[in-house]
C-alpha cells in the first residue's frame, strides 16, 4: 500500500486549473498523484528562484504551454499553489507576474498554516 499525502489546492489555483482543457487537466493530476506518493513525474521540475520543495509541472497541448506549480513541504499535504496558461513573450522564462503571485500565494499558505 502507498503512503500517499493528501493533495490541496489554494482556491485560485483550482479556478484557473478547471479553465485548461480536459487532457491537460487529466495529464498533470497523474504529475500530481505521481508527487503525492513520494516520486518525481517525467513532466515535473524544480522550480527555478525558489527554495527546494517547490516544483513545476509543464505540458503542452495543441501548441499552448500550461503549467502547474506545487509545493511539497509544506504541511503535510502536496499544495497545488497555481495553474496558468503560459503566454511568455519573452522565450522560455516564466513572466515575472506569474512569479510573483506564485511567491505571494506560498507565502501566504505558510502563514495560515502555522
Amino acid at each position: 500500500m502507498r503512503n500517499t499525502r493528501p493533495i490541496s489546492w489554494l482556491k485560485g489555483a483550482r479556478r484557473d486549473f478547471e479553465a485548461f482543457p480536459l487532457d491537460v487537466q487529466h495529464e498533470a493530476q497523474r504529475e500530481l498523484t505521481v508527487a503525492a506518493e513520494g516520486r518525481k513525474g517525467d513532466r515535473a521540475k524544480p522550480f527555478k528562484g525558489f527554495d527546494g520543495g517547490v516544483f513545476e509541472i509543464a505540458l503542452r497541448h495543441r501548441g499552448e504551454a500550461y503549467r502547474v506549480i506545487y509545493a511539497v513541504k509544506v504541511g503535510a499535504a502536496l499544495w497545488v499553489i497555481h495553474a496558468f496558461q503560459k503566454k511568455s513573450k519573452t522565450g522560455i522564462k516564466t513572466p515575472q507576474m506569474e512569479v510573483d503571485l506564485i511567491r505571494e500565494r506560498l507565502k501566504r499558505l505558510k502563514e495560515a498554516l502555522r
